[in-house]
């Protein structure tokens, strides 16, 4: 671990030999519009369970009508709202933090917390998840594994949000680490105000 904290260190002040910071940063815009366009679809999947949720109440309520598949379609509309959305909310900062002594730090500490973050537990973790949530997923597929309830979905599609979220969470956490990168070095501009959360 001591080895990748100064290797890490090294990026920050040296130019890497096999990839300039130009094309890093290339590839961390090309991250950001990935995620932004999978929060886009996340907020249409807001929209969409609040519409479902409205119109499956009616139906029960004022018709004694209704499905357990309008609830199951909520339960993965809701897997894709927080699981596309996880990386589109981590490149805007605004993930919550333990925050005791962070908010108190200079910009450039906090940028250093955040890459020894980024490196040490967001990606292990997110790859981790990744690599076992995937199985889940193509079991589920494979088996075309259905809800137990009467009248429930396939349960593929959720499962599916589980891998694409953490995929996407990894490929975040490595945009940040660029970016963070680039402003320890000067290179770009970059909004490093975090809003602590109310209490």
């Amino acid at each position: 671990m001591l080895r990748a904290w100064f290797t890490l260190r090294a990026l920050c002040f040296f130019e890497d030999p096999y990839f300039t910071l130009s094309q890093l940063l290339i590839l961390s815009r090309f991250i950001d519009r990935f995620n932004g366009l999978s929060a886009k679809i996340a907020s249409a999947m807001v929209l969409l369970a609040c519409l479902i949720s409205a119109g499956n109440a009616l139906i029960r309520y004022g018709f004694s009508g209704g499905s357990n598949a309008w609830l199951e379609v909520q339960w993965h509309l809701f897997a894709g709202m927080v699981m596309l959305g996880s990386a589109y909310t981590l490149s805007r900062n605004g993930h919550v933090r333990v925050d005791v002594l962070y908010g108190g730090w200079k910009a450039r500490t906090q940028a250093w917390v955040d890459l020894f973050g980024f490196c040490v537990f967001l990606l292990p973790v997110t790859l981790w998840l990744l690599t076992y949530t995937w199985p889940m997923f193509a079991t589920a597929w494979a088996t075309q594994e259905v809800s137990a309830n009467a009248g429930g979905l396939p349960l593929w599609p959720a499962k599916l949000m589980l891998p694409l979220g953490f995929a996407a969470l990894a490929l975040q956490g490595i945009s940040e680490i660029i970016k963070r990168i680039a402003w320890l070095r000067g290179v770009i501009e970059m909004d490093t105000h975090y809003e602590r959360p109310l209490q």
